[in-house]
């Protein structure tokens, strides 16, 4: 057996079992394993930040690794920016990067790179193998560190010959790690604060906005007064009717500051104490209330529901039910807007859709339009790095089974970064919905241009222009394989949003806005 193999039947045995992959000549033996061991859901990506992208979104879903496939230092390289919104979401990933064969290193060949550096800033855990031997029971360590809790992102560098070499030993799965233990005084602490306390704010973030987690926050704050909020970027958030009205930390400075500025006690809940997206000139980084005291309860790698459990006991807080949103939106006809857009995806959204937001800045304000939507999970952009819309939803698609429509509300700049990931979707037929917010201009650098006190001339604008040419997206999705239509209305958006739900595969909508 030699070390591919081995790899392949270690990494079946420890549960993983999609691959997502861009191979190169150095994992030309771990390609042939996979097709010579059945079990090994094989998904080719055009591009690295696709692939690692879309083990982002399949690790929301499946709430298990799966394994990336890259090619040496610059495939890895090409990957980073979705590893980055990965590490930020606390998604489990083993990545598994090809490198020079070990006695072909000191020969500097063109792709001979610092592999190892370049994975140590999103990975928290890294290993090169040494020999054919180590591989099984290197891998077996890397899935390990990838279920450690809440998820990390796990990156086994492969020389080549390490993996054509005789002598691989398959490795039994490792242990996965118990979340870290609750803090009781810390529990006992929070519950005071609450007691005591006027102007509590509970921020939720991580595993504390799954379902059991978000409905004890909920039943928390309703016995004690205290203000629920989410994290301002979460990498899943089950909403919608029968799930509390939760709404998040604004994005924009000034409006972070003025909702913040009311709460003199912060409760952590595997989350952080709210800062600023960006520095802004003559503004400050914190946007909570300078003298506002922050008490943790959880730390992201610590259980939030066990610790919230706990502290409803601690209080006595009794069972609420869960506030009636209203009746469902109706969909919005007329001119897109924003809030018309999320009353239509409200309306037209089928039961336990999965939405993945890369609106950025048309889509700040879609929560507060969808809470009577039927129950469905949102995923979001929690890295900054843009590109990952795309690729989440295609991951997510697979992640949950394929039996789950996915609805990209993705802004039209950030798209050409991971386009490749309607080719992905054409292939593997997934039910995948993309609405192309087509405003051809990085909407979000004007934005941010004002922001930090600028004033744009001629030049600047241009370079945040997305036209001359315009881009054409029903052209670009039916190159791919992909059926589209632009819409330039509501209505028609509506129209193409319910016929796109209704049937297999995916679809691109382009909404002109």
């Amino acid at each position: 057996m030699n070390g591919a193999h081995s790899l392949v039947h270690t990494l079946l045995k420890s549960g993983v079992d999609t691959c997502f992959a861009n191979p190169g000549t150095s994992e030309m033996h771990f390609v042939a394993a996979l097709d010579q061991i059945p079990g090994m859901r094989c998904v080719l990506g055009l591009q690295e930040n696709v692939v690692t992208g879309m083990a982002d979104g399949y690790y929301r879903l499946a709430g298990k690794p799966a394994c990336t496939l890259l090619h040496c230092g610059p495939g890895l390289a090409n990957g980073l920016g979705n590893l980055h919104n990965a590490r930020r979401a606390r998604s489990g990933i083993v990545n598994i990067v090809g490198d020079q064969a070990t006695y072909h290193r000191p020969f500097d060949a063109q792709l001979t790179a610092d592999t190892e550096g370049w994975a140590r800033p999103v990975s928290a855990w890294v290993r090169t193998c040494a020999s054919s031997a180590d591989v099984g029971r290197d891998a077996a360590v890397a899935v390990q560190a990838a279920r450690t809790s809440p998820g990390q992102i796990a990156t086994l560098v492969l020389p080549s010959d390490t993996s054509w070499d005789e002598g691989g030993v398959v490795a039994e799965p490792l242990p996965v790690p118990t979340p870290a233990s609750v803090d009781p005084s810390l529990i006992r602490n929070a519950a005071r604060v609450l007691r005591e306390k006027k102007n509590v704010l509970i921020l939720v973030g991580g595993l504390a906005l799954r379902e059991g987690a978000q409905a004890l926050a909920w039943r928390i704050a309703q016995a004690t007064g205290a203000k629920l909020l989410a994290e301002m970027s979460n990498a899943r958030v089950p909403r919608g009717r029968g799930r509390p009205q939760l709404e998040r930390v604004p994005y924009v400075t000034d409006l972070a500051i003025k909702t913040l500025a009311q709460y003199e006690h912060l409760i952590l809940v595997n989350s952080k104490a709210p800062v600023g997206f960006f520095a802004y000139p003559g503004k400050p980084s914190r946007h909570y209330a300078p003298d506002a005291q922050v008490h943790v309860l959880t730390r992201y790698d610590q259980d939030a529901e066990a610790a919230l459990a706990a502290l409803a006991d601690e209080l006595g807080a009794p069972q609420v039910a869960i506030a009636d949103p209203g009746p469902r939106p109706e969909p919005a006809r007329g001119a897109p807007t924003p809030e018309g857009l999320a009353r239509t995806i409200a309306a037209l959204m089928p039961e336990n859709a999965i939405i993945s937001d890369e609106s950025v800045s048309y889509g700040r304000g879609f929560f507060a339009e969808t809470h009577a939507a039927p129950p469905h999970d949102w995923l979001q952009l929690t890295g900054g790095a843009i590109g990952d819309g795309m690729p989440v939803a295609t991951g997510a698609a697979i992640g949950s089974g394929g039996q789950r429509r996915v609805i990209n509300i993705q802004a039209d700049g950030s798209a050409m970064y991971t386009v490749q990931s309607l080719w992905t979707q054409a292939r593997e037929k997934l039910p995948v919905t993309t609405i192309i917010l087509s405003n051809r201009k990085y909407q979000i650098l004007i934005g941010e241009y004002a922001g930090v006190g600028a004033n744009p001339g001629p030049t600047a604008m241009n370079m945040l222009d997305l036209g001359n040419p315009d881009l054409d997206w029903v052209k670009i999705a039916q190159g791919m394989g992909v059926e589209a239509a632009q819409a330039t209305t509501l209505e028609a958006c509506g129209d193409l949003l319910s016929q796109s739900v209704s049937r297999d595969g995916p679809f691109l909508i382009e909404l002109v806005i």
